[in-house]
């Protein structure tokens, strides 16, 4: 995936080895990697950059669960315009530091800042920052236009009947939006919880856990779209896949948890 010059990109190596494998060199300091670009050019100058979103920064962070000690000294920075593939193998941590990165948990130490703020404490943080976990957070009894419509309203999007058909047909699923969410497949559910990133139309920190997960090629194709477009306004994205995001998506840098073990 090829990728031009722009606003640089942040991540801090591990002492043990590399944290990106596009790092230019190794280092104990912050690097410098690629900010993530659309493929077409054209697209890319049609739309405006929002040069003002913040900088996501996880500082010396540790993350215990129970007696364990699962990761230590991470240092991450996402910027604006930038993709971010966190990968490490299984119960590393992954899902943990994309919830500390949200501010829904709290490290063992170290700080997640926003603007150098703590996210915790960063009024503004809620409304930039959109996390979709694991759990596609759907309600069984409802329709999938009457679930979109609830998460829309508890994070303070537009909800309105127009703009969430308009989000469901970009995931591909509008022949759907009126079938009860438990009638759905795992992949149509996967779908129905990514059209939320439809909804946005502001640059924003996407904060994704397994977005690809049960996703068929169109979906997948769909998701890619999504994820160019927040990046061309100027936002940032920070997800984990077990596998290397394929052709169609955005250019990313790795961040390996794995060197980082408790």
């Amino acid at each position: 995936m090829g990728h031009e010059g722009g606003r640089s990109a942040l991540l801090q190596s591990p002492a043990r080895g590399p944290s990106a494998r596009r790092t230019p060199k190794t280092t104990r300091d912050f690097a410098t990697l690629p900010t993530a670009v659309p493929k077409d050019a054209a697209a890319s100058a049609a739309r405006t950059v929002d040069a003002a979103l913040d900088t996501l920064a996880c500082i010396d962070l540790a993350c215990r669960r129970g007696n364990r000690l699962l990761f230590k000294g991470v240092n991450l920075q996402v910027r604006a315009g930038q993709a971010v593939w966190l990968r490490g193998r299984n119960g590393r941590g992954k899902t943990s530091l994309l919830r500390l990165a949200a501010g829904l948990a709290v490290p063992e130490s170290g700080q997640v800042s926003w603007g150098g703020v703590d996210v915790r404490r960063a009024s503004v943080y809620a409304s930039v920052r959109v996390y979709i976990g694991h759990a596609n957070a759907l309600k069984e009894d409802l329709t999938v236009t009457e679930s979109l419509q609830f998460l829309a309203r508890l994070h303070g999007r537009a909800h309105d009947v127009p703009s969430l058909h308009a989000a469901l047909e970009r995931v591909g699923m509008a022949s759907r939006r009126d079938a009860l969410v438990r009638t759905l497949s795992q992949g149509q559910r996967r779908r129905a919880a990514l059209a939320r990133l439809a909804l946005e139309r502001s640059a924003a920190l996407w904060i994704l856990d397994e977005p690809y997960d049960a996703l068929d090629v169109d979906g997948i194709d769909a998701v890619n779209r999504l994820l160019h477009e927040n990046l061309a306004r100027g936002g940032s994205v920070l997800l984990t896949s077990h596998l290397p995001p394929g052709a169609g998506a955005p250019d990313v840098a790795e961040f390996d948890l794995d060197p980082f073990a408790g």
